[in-house]
């Protein structure tokens, strides 16, 4: 390990090789695996599993029971919410070994991604995206969407801090909390100031 400026709760488990930024708080009965890159000030929950080479950006929040396997990469500022799972191979099957055969997953900045919810592989969840709790992401999913359900289906968009967006006829939305303001055109949605 590059750093010691992190805390690590006497029950963890942090095997040879990761790198963990400054003020990151890993918490009881959690695992983190070899080569994992774990920013600064993230927080790691109970009983978090983090498979071989995953990387975490800054000010990463994992809730208690997630499970972030081998191909993932969040960037900072993501929400996991507890219980949630990635998963890492289309098509897994017990006697046949496909370590080498990983399928990449993206969380951009400032996803969210709700409790029980999947992340089936290979898709990338847009930047400040929001899915909901139990949803099953089943392909890409855009920045700000809101999504829901099983497959998970887009019902909406959310600004930055998470409040949904209701645009009027010109395409433009402000945010109720940071009075942040967005503009929907042609299904992307964007911050304009």
């Amino acid at each position: 390990m590059s750093n010691t400026n992190y805390f690590a709760h006497e029950t963890a488990v942090i095997d040879d090789g990761c790198c963990i930024g400054d003020k990151t708080k890993i918490w009881h009965f959690s695992h983190v695996m070899p080569d994992c890159i774990l920013g600064e000030k993230c927080n790691i929950g109970q009983n978090v599993v983090i498979s071989p080479n995953v990387r975490l950006g800054n000010n990463v929040k994992v809730q208690n029971n997630v499970s972030i396997y081998s191909g993932v990469i969040c960037e900072d500022d993501v929400f996991l919410g507890p219980s949630m799972v990635f998963t890492n191979i289309l098509n897994p099957r017990s006697a046949i070994v496909r370590r080498d055969s990983y399928v990449e997953t993206l969380v951009e900045k400032g996803a969210s991604v709700g409790a029980n919810a999947t992340i089936v592989c290979g898709n990338k969840i847009g930047k400040y995206a929001l899915v909901g709790a139990g949803a099953v992401v089943t392909k890409e999913v855009k920045p700000y969407a809101l999504l829901v359900g099983n497959p998970a289906r887009q019902i909406g968009w959310v600004s930055e801090y998470g409040h949904r967006l209701d645009f009027d006829d010109e395409g433009l939305a402000i945010c109720k909390e940071s009075k942040q303001e967005y503009i929907l055109d042609n299904g992307v949605v964007s911050r304009t100031k």
